[in-house]
């Protein structure tokens, strides 16, 4: 398993599909580096709505790149020049893109063991209307609960440095309940 890419972002307007203007830090771009882990998230990262991003529990939120190509392949469908470019890593909002990992094998309480600091899986991410925004098309939430390719959160159990590129251990958790259980369970409860 290996870690791809470290992906932050400040707070920004962002316009939703329906052209309204709200404040989202879902755009994150690549850096290089040793990034300094803390136990609210990675230094320099920013989110715009605590009540549903941040914090303690979900600190840092992870994507598998193993579903990129599906992303860009239903946003090409739309039709949209823009769209045509490949998309970056955090694309997805996601603060580590990560490789080797999916969310089928993942449960909550799972710990990820990199070098220099340890995350502890926390829960699965649930999409909302930025996720519609910045993916461009109204459908892209509708997708994520189809394919339970939603990522996970992570807490913080242990803080330092993460850098792109190293490699990681998944240690298992209790576990009790995975990733895509408990992301399919709430997504039929909405």
């Amino acid at each position: 398993m290996k870690l791809i890419s470290i992906n932050l972002a400040r707070a920004q307007d962002l316009q939703t599909l329906d052209g309204k203007t709200v404040a989202s830090g879902i755009r994150k771009r690549s850096v290089e580096g040793p990034q300094q882990v803390q136990p609210l998230g990675l230094a320099g990262d920013e989110q715009a709505d605590l009540s549903v991003h941040g914090g303690l529990s979900k600190a840092i939120y992870a994507y598998p790149s193993e579903h990129y190509a599906f992303w860009q392949t239903v946003r090409g469908q739309a039709k949209a020049a823009a769209w045509e470019q490949a998309l970056p890593h955090g694309a997805m909002g996601e603060n580590l893109t990560i490789a080797g990992l999916l969310e089928k094998d993942v449960w909550i309480g799972d710990l990820l063991r990199f070098a220099d600091c340890e995350l502890l899986v926390s829960e699965p991410r649930f999409p909302c209307f930025k996720f519609n925004a910045v993916m461009g098309f109204n459908k892209a939430v509708k997708l994520m609960g189809e394919s339970a390719w939603c990522g996970f959160y992570l807490a913080v159990k242990r803080p330092g440095q993460l850098t792109a590129g190293e490699r990681f251990e998944l240690l298992p958790g209790p576990r009790e309940v995975s990733i895509t259980e408990l992301f399919r369970a709430k997504i039929r409860g909405r």
